[in-house]
């Protein structure tokens, strides 16, 4: 079995590159884009955008994915296609609800 040996500097990077992701996402949940653009959503759409980003730094540089064979890039693959197929269900679910208003009584 053969290793493989990343430079310190790609770590550094990557983890300069996370942190200014966490701070970018910190203030995205500040501010209100919603209301500022008018596209309803997009304070969501941006913040699980950057998560996406990061998770992907992580498995790339930090799991070794870059470098792995071809049989961990499909069980890998074949993950994030899972995690897609669940969301897409739990949102089909939660769409489908009607919307009940609870008052207090």
């Amino acid at each position: 079995m053969s290793g493989h040996i990343v430079p310190k500097k790609t770590y550094y990077t990557i983890f300069l590159l996370l942190m200014i992701l966490l701070a970018v996402t910190v203030l995205i949940a500040y501010l209100d884009l919603d209301h500022a653009t008018g596209i309803g959503g997009l304070n969501i759409i941006v913040a699980l955008s950057i998560a996406f980003t990061k998770m992907m730094l992580v498995v790339m540089y930090f799991m070794h994915m870059k470098w792995s064979n071809k049989l961990t890039w499909i069980f890998g693959g074949a993950s994030i296609l899972w995690l897609v197929i669940m969301l897409v269900i739990t949102m089909a679910d939660y769409i489908s609800r009607g919307w009940v208003m609870f008052t207090n009584r």
